[in-house]
């Protein structure tokens, strides 16, 4: 897809629904032109166009907020686009995660059961990741990330051990447990590899697509 096919409107610009490439949540719905768009395409970074102040702007070029872009999808009539971003910080200039924080409706236990479990990783990586910013003394992550990757290694490679015991032992209550720390020590070594989860999850989902297309 070449930049000149998309149809922008007849002021030259097309949406752009900013999401976390991580977490899904849906963080700013913002507007690029094409010399933002291309702006983002070359820098790696999040480009917009200020409807209001008619400019360019850059997120996070004063806040140090920036996104990091993933992906950008565009829609089947080409006229809006979806950008998964890695947020170095809060997307809204209210200082919140997303600009969408109020709702008008929500069936609670539908929204419960759709993200109650995959939250629980997001927020695992996002606490993982303060702990190796500001390597706050007496933490255990901290002790990992300061004696490095042999350690981790050693640690990933122990606990994933521990659970081939457990399983074997058909100990489901140990197999859990085991199972918790074989995953931490994992989300720790994606974090000392600068590997984002939301590329494990692109690939498990792009497997899951070529399987469903056979």
């Amino acid at each position: 897809m070449n930049v000149e096919e998309l149809k922008f409107d007849e002021k030259g610009l097309i949406p752009a629904i900013v999401q976390d490439a991580t977490t899904k949540e849906v963080l700013t719905l913002a507007y690029m032109n094409k010399e933002s768009l291309e702006k983002s395409l070359q820098t790696g970074e999040t480009w917009f166009y200020s409807r209001s102040r008619q400019e360019l702007w850059h997120k996070g070029a004063t806040s140090g907020n920036t996104q990091q872009i993933v992906e950008i999808k565009y829609d089947c009539d080409q006229d809006a686009l979806v950008v998964f971003t890695n947020p170095a910080g809060p997307a809204c200039h209210n200082g919140t995660t997303s600009c969408f924080i109020e709702s008008i409706y929500q069936n609670k236990e539908a929204v419960k059961k759709v993200s109650a479990d995959y939250q629980i990783l997001a927020n695992l990586e996002k606490v993982i990741e303060e702990r190796d910013r500001n390597r706050p003394e007496g933490t255990y992550t901290t002790y990992l990330f300061e004696k490095g990757v042999d350690k981790i290694l050693k640690k990933v490679g122990e606990e994933a051990a521990e659970v081939i015991i457990a399983a074997k032992n058909r100990d489901s209550e140990e197999l859990k447990w085991e199972a918790s720390d074989l995953l931490y020590h994992l989300f720790v070594l994606l974090r000392e590899q600068k590997l984002p989860f939301s590329e494990i999850l692109n690939v498990l989902e792009a497997r899951h697509e070529e399987k469903q297309g056979k």
